[in-house]
């Protein structure tokens, strides 16, 4: 598995209210086991070490999962988003106090083991499409909450965005299609008419499921056509037919036994759900080592 795209990092405006809100709810309080069990002058040297080999995500937020709790720890990421590793590589470290450190573990690790799982799983999916021009993207089924995370994880494997959010392109699926004709208009109509609403600079996809429906929807002029769950044979004849006049993306059925021979089609786009609604998080785990605080003997 090889990575090599570099992916763009998060900001701070992105990631410290979502680190927030976890540490929160984790240590409403504080860590009441580690202010009762360790010395406030207790040292703590920690190193995330990988239990797997996959592809990192995650750097930047699993730092400030110790910088919120204390800034006078310090977390050294040692390998950029979209780094393929082994297992036993050493990804990061952690140093300062060690109740700061153990308060802030769990969550740096939490997010941290799921976007490189992600990107990991990603990079699997980029990997059998190779060669073929079609490219890798998410979807909506992303964590509440964490979209910005877990796409960005997406890109962390080589893979591309959908769009962001419903705020930011008009996607007619049979359901908007079948009210948008209840009037007596045609497919072709219909759309023809929400595009008469758009600025120019907004994007128009459509959502088919058959090959007589190719022709109505490419009328309405639409940017992208989706072809849903279609056989592999018709992914092949649908392509044939959009011949260029439309991005053509392939959604339905897409698993890591199935991407290739969708890839092979000829299809511009492959949505994949399954990158952040069905990710296994990756084994990454923070070895600790605690130092007692030096005292001076008694005299």
């Amino acid at each position: 598995m090889t990575v090599t795209a570099a992916t763009p990092a998060l900001t701070r405006r992105q990631i410290d209210p979502v680190v927030l809100m976890a540490l929160e709810e984790d240590a409403p309080w504080g860590d009441l086991t580690s202010q009762t069990l360790l010395p406030a002058d207790a040292h703590a040297h920690a190193a995330l070490v990988a239990r797997e080999a996959g592809v990192f995500s995650g750097g930047d937020v699993f730092a400030a999962a110790f910088r919120l709790v204390d800034e006078s720890v310090t977390a050294r990421v040692l390998v950029p988003d979209g780094t393929a590793f082994e297992r036993g590589a050493i990804l990061a470290t952690v140093s300062g106090s060690a109740r700061s450190v153990l308060q802030s573990e769990r969550i740096a690790l939490n997010f941290v083991q799921r976007l490189s799982g992600i990107a990991t799983l990603t990079a699997e999916y980029v990997a059998l499409a190779a060669g073929t021009g079609a490219r890798i993207v998410d979807t909506r089924k992303t964590t509440p909450g964490l979209r910005v995370f877990e796409r960005h994880a997406v890109r962390s494997g080589g893979g591309h965005n959908h769009r962001f959010s419903l705020s930011d392109a008009v996607m007619a699926k049979d359901n908007h299609l079948a009210v948008l004709t209840q009037g007596g208009l045609s497919v072709t109509d219909a759309l023809l008419a929400v595009r008469a609403q758009l600025s120019h600079t907004t994007h128009l996809e459509a959502e088919v499921d058959r090959l007589e429906q190719i022709e109505p929807v490419l009328a309405g002029g639409v940017d992208t056509i989706m072809l849903d769950n279609f056989s592999l044979a018709d992914l092949r004849a649908g392509v044939e037919q959009v011949a260029g006049r439309a991005i053509v993306e392939a959604s339905g059925s897409v698993n890591l036994g199935t991407v290739a021979g969708i890839a092979a089609t000829g299809v511009d786009i492959i949505s994949v759900g399954a990158l952040t609604h069905s990710v296994r998080s990756l084994d990454l785990g923070l070895d600790v080592t605690l130092t007692a605080p030096h005292t001076t003997p008694a005299p």
